[in-house]
């Protein structure tokens, strides 16, 4: 097991299956079709990513480094906990972006979603975890992977 510590965007506690993507995360790409066409295992639709496309997205602890791509970013976080279709979590390798930030947090707000999201975790977090491995968060930015 090791354990990371990061800042806490968006507090909450959730133990989940990692799905780890090692490049940039195109919000947009990666959830377009699947909320606008209703697949409820929320498939990834960037083929531009191959570590995380076709794979389902919803309920899994998303490990990536970063977002990258559209300023709609935030709407289509704030749209997937809108319609119960959110990661487990988002674990940032590094400073989460402010599109992303204010998506995930106004599905904090405006929704029932949960959806803890921490940044600032390192490099080492995307060397350690993998897909498939469980993560653990806890309320005080403590990431455990094992």
């Amino acid at each position: 097991m090791r354990q990371f510590k990061g800042r806490v965007v968006v507090p909450g506690t959730c133990t989940a299956e990692a799905l780890v993507s090692h490049g940039g995360f195109n919000t947009l790409a990666s959830y377009q079709m699947a909320l606008m066409f209703g697949d409820k295992k929320v498939r990834c639709g960037d083929q531009n990513n191959l570590d995380l496309y076709k794979r389902p997205m919803a309920g899994k602890a998303l490990c990536l480094p970063m977002t990258i791509g559209s300023t709609t970013g935030g709407m289509v976080l704030y749209a997937a906990c809108a319609m119960g279709r959110q990661p487990a979590c988002m674990l940032f390798s590094m400073p989460i972006d402010s599109l992303a930030a204010s998506g995930a947090i106004l599905g904090a707000v405006w929704t029932d979603a949960s959806m803890p999201v921490v940044d600032g975790l390192g490099e080492e977090f995307l060397d350690c975890v993998a897909t498939g491995m469980t993560v653990t968060v806890g309320e005080d930015g403590v990431v455990i992977v094992g």
